[in-house]
């Protein structure tokens, strides 16, 4: 027989985080051995153990059904004496051991992260206060490894976001756009090589500080871009957009177009992270200037270059025409000049019909006001698609009380795809082309807004994860198991309605959001999902593999304070459709609620 005080414990598992907890409750109860185990139910190990050691991880199969029951806290006075540890690997181990008392380690879930041992060689009994005393030590080393999870799981997304960031660098590079990224915490601003190349400088003649970026802004515009950087940050304004001049590595300044947009912020609102893009405007500036002096030199110089310069006149009677266009009206709205001024309701038939009611707002606002005209529209060119467009005009009213604009037109399609890509990128799973969790959570707080404020509104929360992913890794390796990630998101999304949502919340684990649905709804859906993926095994090098999935369901009420709830209840579903056997559906009890 093995004694108590000579089983030992491996190295790997004195781990300083845990050491504390396990002398105060080996110390406090008076016991011969304590010991935290923790990790996945197939694989736990050792993370620390006081007084009298082990040699081999315990499992923890034999232990499940305690954990059930109301009281947390398991002790055996005298293991010899209790039937139900007869196959207990811990007895095989240290034959020796009278006395057994054990505490789950829970997540704020309910789900088990490991068990807290107390062990003795002497049959014994804990007094209610050894036993609130282990209750709160079981309690501060679950928040131990909730922590450890939680910075595992950060660190995980952060590298994802980086190494996105780098394959974006790659795309965009050659594109003729500057991309800048602002710490605004640090002060630190990095500019991609094709912003740098924008103005003529090398890749190392620019630094990373926004105090130096600010010398490079003409001294008559500085003032003005601060004040619109801090007005994006204090969040008065949707994005932050600026034309303003910059100083080139000749010595010249060079007039751009700023735009960019906070995408990150702390808890209190205050920004931490910035990105944008840079356009050269020098030439549509140019031309706005220039298109003052004579009408004959307007021609000459717009007809060279991209985009489309007009002079637009609204009579006093609501009657608006062109007097003039350049010949950039082609390429702008597939139309000659001729065509344009002969029929100017032609234009109200390429614009976009979600964009024309604005357009024409705009306009009159513009005329009424006699304020700048400014608009960003899309416009529908016969056979080949739709593009975006930028408007700018100065209005002056004519003695006859009709307003007359000078204005440039200019192909913006490129930068709003730019645009698109960098929010596609702050809100999409690149793996699995579905919402990030940040995305997903805003989507679900809206929903929840819903439901609060729409009486009969109903919506419901269903957590997925896909069983035995590890194996999956384990056996084929990671990038089979990439694969079969986008498999399911692929079964996933075309199960969805426009009004529904999915995103990927982290590892193996989904989360689909179905608006104006109820339970019974919600589990006919969740049944096509599992009965989709059980059919439809993953092919690989001409071997299927099997895929499962298990599916936690919550309906979403209006008493929830925060999205967060109904994220819990459905997460404690899946636990129990996990428990029960995977590759099932579980809903959550509403009696409780």
């Amino acid at each position: 027989m093995q004694s108590l005080s000579s089983i030992r414990a491996p190295e790997s598992a004195n781990d300083e985080l845990f050491d504390g907890l396990a002398r105060l409750a080996r110390q406090h109860v008076g016991v011969m051995s304590a010991l935290v185990i923790a990790g996945a139910e197939d694989r736990p190990r050792i993370r620390t153990c006081a007084g009298a050691a082990l040699d081999n991880a315990v499992s923890l199969g034999h232990l499940e059904a305690p954990w059930h029951c109301p009281d947390a806290l398991f002790v055996v006075p005298d293991v010899q004496c209790d039937e139900r540890l007869r196959d207990l690997d811990l007895l095989a181990v240290a034959p020796d051991v009278r006395f057994l008392a054990a505490c789950p380690l829970r997540a704020p879930a309910g789900e088990v992260l490991g068990i807290l041992f107390l062990l003795h060689d002497q049959p014994r009994e804990l007094n209610m206060a050894q036993q609130q005393v282990l209750h709160e030590l079981a309690q501060l080393a679950a928040q131990l490894l909730a922590r450890e999870a939680a910075d595992a799981d950060w660190q995980r997304e952060l590298d994802l976001l980086r190494e996105n960031e780098r394959r974006m660098a790659l795309a965009i590079t050659g594109s003729g756009t500057g991309i800048w990224d602002r710490n605004v915490a640090t002060g630190e601003i990095h500019y991609s090589t094709g912003w740098k190349a924008l103005l003529g400088y090398a890749e190392h003649e620019v630094g990373n500080r926004i105090e130096e970026s600010y010398t490079r802004v003409h001294p008559a515009d500085l003032s003005y871009v601060q004040a619109s950087i801090q007005a994006h940050f204090e969040q008065h304004t949707e994005a932050y957009e600026v034309e303003h001049r910059l100083l080139c590595r000749n010595g010249s300044y060079k007039w751009v177009c700023s735009r960019g947009k906070v995408v990150e912020r702390d808890a209190a609102g205050q920004p931490l992270r910035m990105i944008g893009t840079t356009t050269d405007i020098s030439a549509m500036r140019l031309l706005s200037e220039q298109v003052q002096q004579t009408a004959d030199l307007m021609t000459d110089l717009t007809n060279e270059i991209p985009g489309m310069a007009f002079q637009y006149q609204r009579q006093a009677d609501g009657r608006s025409f062109f007097t003039y266009a350049s010949s950039g009206v082609r390429t702008i709205y597939g139309l000659s000049a001729e065509q344009l001024l002969a029929n100017p309701d032609l234009l109200l038939e390429i614009i976009h019909p979600d964009d024309r009611a604005f357009y024409l707002s705009s306009l009159t606002i513009s005329a009424t006001n006699l304020t700048p005209w400014h608009l960003e529209y899309r416009v529908q060119l016969p056979q080949q698609g739709t593009f975006w467009r930028q408007g700018d005009a100065c209005p002056r009213r004519l003695e006859d009380g009709s307003v007359l604009w000078h204005g440039f037109i200019a192909d913006i399609t490129e930068h709003k795809l730019i645009e698109a890509e960098l929010q596609e990128f702050a809100t999409t799973d690149f793996l699995t082309q579905l919402c990030n969790r940040r995305s997903f959570m805003l989507q679900l707080e809206t929903e929840l807004s819903r439901v609060q404020r729409t009486a009969g509104h109903c919506a419901t929360l269903l957590m997925f994860d896909l069983d035995h992913f590890k194996d999956i890794n384990d056996r084929w390796g990671h990038f089979v198991g990439d694969q079969a990630l986008r498999h399911f998101a692929a079964i996933l999304s075309a199960q969805l309605r426009k009004t529904d949502a999915a995103g990927r919340m982290g590892g193996e684990e989904f989360a689909v959001l179905l608006s104006d649905t109820d339970i019974v709804q919600a589990m006919s859906f969740g049944e096509r999902i599992r009965s989709e993926l059980e059919s439809s095994p993953l092919l690989h090098a001409g071997e299927q593999i099997p895929l499962a999935v298990s599916v936690g369901i919550a309906a979403i009420h209006a008493g929830d304070l925060t999205p967060e709830a109904a994220l819990s209840r459905s997460d404690i579903a899946l636990y129990r459709a996990k428990r029960s056997g995977r590759n099932r559906i579980e809903c959550h009890s509403e009696a409780a609620h």
